[in-house]
């Protein structure tokens, strides 16, 4: 995975200079602009764009509208983003499950990558490997994998729902380990935190703001951060790799993206104002509360990005064995 979240990475100096520098060229558009979020409120990718939503239009000098339409892992608003017309009046964002639902659903709606138009992987969030501080002995990565090992199936591990992305990364876990535990899925994070906390499960990965509350209070202890570089906001929490599991690659990223056919012009100028965005104070300030790492790419390193992530889980959806209907 090529995002680095192991530092605040925002695009700065001579790029942020060129892209606000670029923007007063671009025509205003008194139109609103929809962006659709396939989330829920109050999930990772909502409170994400809601807090960059003013910067972003005022960088456009436009109205931004943000619409929820969640179901299906992100399907149903993707879908009704890629019937919008390419006229920049349309924008949808995607996250990890986009390059995830090839895989696990038998027949898609659409096509993941010929469907959209890149126009910036915006950033990631990292995720941690957690355990119940009462339940799990263990406090490093090398002692939980002998421990899994020792009992074969006597853990058990939670995730936000059969085939979303926390639990891939579990999966990704306990396949470089080549260990097992049974798998308990959860609708959704909240009921998924509540009995890793309660007890009711073993262990699990979460988005480090999810975990980050109850790993002060000592309920969830920290084993490693799942991305390739350790996180601020758990600077002595090192990563799963560095503890013998170097495979093990993965965070919350999320991505602005357009319906098929967005005309280049348009493409540069959201790429312009979503960096022109990140790098305003208050929406650096919201990130960091959020523990969100803005490192935007561009449109065609997006698209490259997008391809490969959706052939790595395809490749770790065939491990785990997942499939939806």
């Amino acid at each position: 995975m090529q995002i680095s979240i192991g530092r605040r990475a925002l695009v700065t100096g001579a790029a942020a200079a060129f892209a606000l520098a670029a923007l007063p060229a671009l025509a205003q558009n008194d139109k609103p602009l929809r962006v659709i979020l396939p989330v829920g409120t109050g999930s990772g990718v909502d409170a994400i764009m809601r807090a960059m939503g003013p910067a972003f239009s005022k960088a456009l000098g436009q109205p931004v509208v943000i619409e929820n339409l969640p179901g299906a892992g992100g399907i149903t608003g993707t879908q009704a983003l890629i019937k919008a017309a390419p006229d920049g009046l349309t924008l949808g964002v995607v996250s990890n499950n986009h390059a995830v639902n090839p895989s696990i659903y038998k027949k898609m709606p659409y096509d993941s990558l010929a469907d959209i138009t890149p126009i910036t992987v915006g950033g990631a969030t990292p995720f941690v490997l957690v355990a119940n501080a009462h339940r799990v002995p263990a406090k490093s990565v090398k002692d939980f994998v002998a421990l899994l090992k020792s009992k074969p199936d006597a853990y058990s591990y939670a995730s936000s729902g059969n085939g979303t992305i926390l639990h891939l990364a579990a999966a990704m876990v306990l396949d470089e380990a080549g260990a097992k535990a049974l798998h308990v899925p959860y609708k959704g994070v909240g009921p998924m935190v509540t009995d890793l906390v309660g007890g009711q499960v073993d262990f699990g990965v979460v988005a480090v703001p999810s975990a980050a509350p109850h790993i002060k209070s000592g309920a969830l202890r920290p084993l490693g951060v799942t991305g390739k570089e350790r996180v601020a906001a758990l600077p002595d929490v090192p990563t799963v790799a560095e503890q013998g599991l170097p495979g093990v690659d993965v965070a919350g990223w999320f991505a602005l993206v357009g319906p098929a056919k967005l005309p280049p012009e348009l493409v540069k100028r959201f790429y312009n104002a979503f960096v022109a965005a990140a790098n305003t104070p208050e929406v650096k300030q919201a990130m960091e509360k959020q523990v969100t790492i803005l490192n935007p790419m561009t449109p065609e390193a997006s698209a490259q990005f997008f391809r490969t992530e959706q052939e790595r889980y395809a490749r770790i959806v065939k491990r785990a064995n997942v499939t939806m209907e």
